[in-house]
């Protein structure tokens, strides 16, 4: 049963609750949207959602009139805390730079860029840039080491005992241990934990000396590994040792630019700062005593409050294990985008409110996952999509600045990754094949088909095994010519004497499927209801022993596409004519 639009529209239902509360909170001012990302690693498709979600909701906002920020906040000068296993180029000697900023570390070698955060934040603006996303990115790195957030960090320090009461509520209370269960690889989820911010950290220095809510960066080993064993606030003289290289200095923190509030602190003391009124977070962050329930408390003390948080599910990744974003060979939105056109990506975020989980394609379910999107772009375009759907399609092709560069003849999936597969890279014959398609409006030039083309194309040369490729037959197999009965000689006369006349997708359809009907003594053009059920069978067996005679397999891509693939006269050929 469909749902109405206002249930399912959920970009719009945001969109309204965010205009009516930065009116109440700012009026007149920008709306304030947020993301948060660090680069420690491959930012996935799970950390695509803390971009998304808000991307989408500030696009409504926009188309409505208003002005909107969207900030992305980079949380580059959080901690290294580990190796990432598989990312090239790094080895086990990275292990030295763990405690340091993301900025701090080296990039990975060969890399063009200068640290390590620059490398992964990279990918992923190029990513945002051909899925539409406009963004203020802000280097938090840039934010703490130039004095921007010096005010906020003294007031932090100030009422440091009035964090410590709210961060005790919650330092006894443990969430329920999960039962951690190997998921098959088609219920892989990316978890978008290590987005904003929310690598484990500490609540803060705890030592003799009391509670601190500031971490200094070694000004020796440049390591975060410090505890700060003194503090005055009226000097604000502060004294700290690194227990990792055993140095100790005294500062003044109101001069001082090598530290930073701990995550629980810094997130909330971000809201009030930029005045966020909109900002997401996964479900990582909605336990008990998350950073996003805490937060809401402790942002009151630097004057703010808590934005709109809607709690995101996590996305599914079908056809990869399951990993964490300091993996290397995770599933990253420019490895999304090298098999799918935005349109497609854009769509799979839109189409789902944030609690809902979804998953990716990277398997064969992306050609059901574009045939699925090609249905509503022709239901769309003569006026019979729901209204949701509607909605949702709008969001994956034009954003408030205009619409994204298109397919200009946007041929199914499923065909261009046959012919790709079929052709090997040898651009004159697939743009022969494309062009029998439809004979009567054949394209002029393979540009037309890009860049859909290309992503389907890039699919079959990155996510199918070598043994799913096809490989049409040099030469025709005799000997299973040779021994077929009567039926399967005919069989293939009626597919012969046929395929002169119906050289086209359409007709090679209806000719390969009529050839068992007219057998049976059934019209070519007879409907399934006019016939027995044992003619599915007999089409079954026909199809496979095409498959056999023109590729060795029993399967292969759709034969009407295998068949103008081949060639008339190579067909004629291989099924021995």
């Amino acid at each position: 049963m469909a749902q109405s639009t206002e249930t399912t529209d959920w970009v719009s239902r945001f969109a309204d609750e965010v205009i009516e509360e930065s009116e109440r909170r700012a009026p007149g001012k920008p709306v304030v949207v947020a993301s948060g990302l660090s680069p420690s690693g491959p930012i996935h498709l799970g950390n695509l959602r803390e971009v998304m979600t808000p991307h989408l909701v500030a696009d409504e906002i926009r188309r409505r009139g208003y002005q909107v920020r969207h900030l992305i906040s980079w949380d580059d000068y959080d901690r290294y805390r580990k190796v990432p296993a598989g990312v090239p180029g790094v080895d086990k000697t990275w292990a030295e730079h763990i405690g340091k900023p993301l900025t701090s570390v080296p990039a990975p070698k060969g890399s063009a860029y200068p640290n390590w955060a620059e490398h992964f934040k990279a990918a992923m603006i190029q990513s945002l840039a051909e899925l539409g996303v406009e963004f203020d990115g802000i280097s938090q790195t840039e934010q703490y080491t130039s004095g921007v957030y010096r005010e906020q960090i003294l007031h932090a320090m100030r009422h440091r005992g009035d964090i410590d009461a709210i961060l005790a509520q919650y330092r006894t209370k443990k969430a329920p241990a999960k039962k951690q269960q190997q998921k098959p690889v088609d219920e892989a989820e990316l978890e978008a934990a290590e987005g904003s911010g929310a690598a484990a950290e500490d609540d803060g220095s705890s030592g003799s000396a009391g509670y601190f809510p500031y971490k200094p960066y070694c000004g020796n080993c440049e390591k975060d590994l410090t505890t700060v064993t003194s503090y005055d606030d009226d000097s604000t003289e502060l004294t700290y040792s690194c227990t990792s290289c055993g140095f100790s200095e005294t500062v003044r923190l109101n001069e001082f630019n090598r530290g930073k509030l701990v995550w629980k602190v810094d997130w909330p003391m971000r809201w009030a700062y930029e005045g966020v009124i909109f900002e997401p977070s996964g479900v990582d962050h909605s336990s008990p005593g998350s950073s996003f329930q805490v937060g809401g408390q402790i942002v009151g003390i630097f004057g703010g409050k808590q934005p709109i948080g809607p709690m995101y599910a996590f996305v599914g990744i079908s056809g990869m294990a399951k990993m964490s974003s300091s993996k290397g060979g995770v599933p990253t939105p420019a490895d999304a985008l090298q098999i799918m056109e935005p349109q497609l990506l854009r769509w799979l975020y839109a189409r789902r409110r944030p609690n809902q989980s979804f998953k990716v394609a990277f398997d064969q379910e992306i050609q059901r996952l574009y045939d699925e999107w090609d249905r509503l772009e022709a239901k769309v375009a003569d006026g019979t999509a729901l209204p949701a759907d509607v909605a949702a399609h709008s969001r994956a092709v034009r954003t408030a600045s205009g619409e994204l560069p298109r397919t200009p003849r946007p041929l199914p999936y499923r065909t261009l990754a046959s012919v790709a597969d079929i052709t090997a890279g040898h651009e004159d014959q697939a743009l022969r094949i494309l062009s029998d398609l439809d004979p009567a409006n054949p394209l002029a030039s393979l540009d037309e088909a890009r860049p859909r083309y290309d992503k389907a194309e890039a699919w079959i040369n990155t996510h199918v095994p070598a043994d799913q490729r096809t490989i049409v037959r040099d030469e025709p197999d005799t000997e299973l010519l040779k021994s077929l009965d009567e039926q399967g000689r005919e069989s293939l006369r009626l597919l012969l004497d046929g395929l002169a006349g119906n050289w086209s997708l359409d007709g090679l359809t209806h000719l390969v499927y009529g050839v068992p009907k007219v057998q049976a003594g059934f019209s070519a053009d007879a409907t399934p209801k006019e016939l027995p059920p044992e003619i599915k069978t007999s089409q079954r067996s026909f199809f496979a022993l095409l498959y056999q005679l023109l590729v060795s397999r029993d399967t292969g891509p759709r034969l009407p596409t295998l068949l103008l693939a081949v060639g008339q006269e190579r067909v004629r050929h291989l099924l021995g004519a």
